[in-house]
């Protein structure tokens, strides 16, 4: 698995999964229970993650679209 964006906001995310869906890439969304557990407050990011075969092209949907990310940065 290879994470490909991270982020609090839930449309967002939203987003991102029906963008990589069109473009033919499952995507699964890590920590969102565990935000979940801890309030909804929002201290805990969600993970979009795809298979690591996948990463790649995904990264490349989502430059494409204005959503460049690096998770060492975060």
């Amino acid at each position: 698995m290879q994470e490909v964006f991270r982020t609090n906001d839930l449309v967002l995310i939203s987003w991102l999964e029906a963008l990589l869906r069109g473009e033919g890439i499952e995507s699964f969304v890590l920590d969102a229970h565990t935000s979940i557990l801890e309030g909804s407050i929002g201290a805990i990011p969600r993970r979009l993650m795809v298979a690591s075969e996948q990463g790649p092209q995904a990264v490349s949907v989502l430059k494409a679209a204005g959503m460049e990310y690096d998770p060492r940065n975060n």
